[in-house]
């Protein structure tokens, strides 16, 4: 009788490890959202940490990137989960609209420093996975009549996505505030996409 091999894992990090790995994160996150071309140096500097541990960590800045991207892209994922999309879809979305600036908002040019190292499918996929909620809520609306139908859906997804990083963009030049983008984007996008 043969035994088979147990499968190995990879040991669990020590908490110092542990601690570096996410101030690096946090630090990457920040410097990004300001800075999409902020450097590793920047970046090391900003988590407290030097270069040699953050490469130790993160073998190179675009792998650094694309786990910030993940990290993004799930913090955003849980907090629209918590958002209420139930009764009138245009509420609703006027609703999920509001919470998207601010999670793009607090993200900043994070999306543009992904832009430069991620490959295409991973791109796509970041921003497939919130338009996911989007269309299911645009379908809904479609439906009950809320929403124009004359459109593509996928047109409708794009301009959404057009006007949050539009607003946010706007915002980072000092064209308006942080607390007027808001009531802007869903002003703007629920005039477009609206029946009546």
């Amino acid at each position: 009788m043969t035994s088979t091999p147990t499968q190995r894992t990879a040991p669990p990090k020590r908490a110092d490890a542990r601690k570096n790995i996410a101030a690096i994160l946090d630090a990457a996150t920040a410097c990004l959202a300001r800075d999409p071309d902020a450097s590793i140096s920047d970046i090391a500097a900003a988590a407290g940490v030097g270069r040699v541990t953050l490469y130790g960590h993160f073998p190179s800045r675009s792998e650094l990137i694309a786990d910030v991207v993940d990290r993004a892209m799930q913090q955003t994922d849980e907090a629209l989960d918590q958002l209420d999309l139930t009764g009138d879809a245009r509420e609703a979305l006027g609703r999920l609209l509001e919470a998207t600036w601010h999670l793009t908002h607090r993200f900043g040019a994070l999306v543009v420093a992904a832009q430069a190292v991620l490959p295409d499918a991973q791109l796509r996929e970041a921003h497939e996975r919130p338009a996911r909620r989007v269309k299911r809520l645009l379908r809904r609306g479609r439906k009950e009549g809320t929403f124009r139908t004359d459109v593509p859906l996928a047109w409708q997804v794009s301009t959404i996505q057009a006007v949050v990083h539009g607003a946010s963009s706007a915002v980072h030049r000092g064209e308006i505030t942080a607390e007027r983008a808001p009531g802007l984007v869903r002003t703007t996008v629920l005039a477009a996409l609206s029946t009546n």
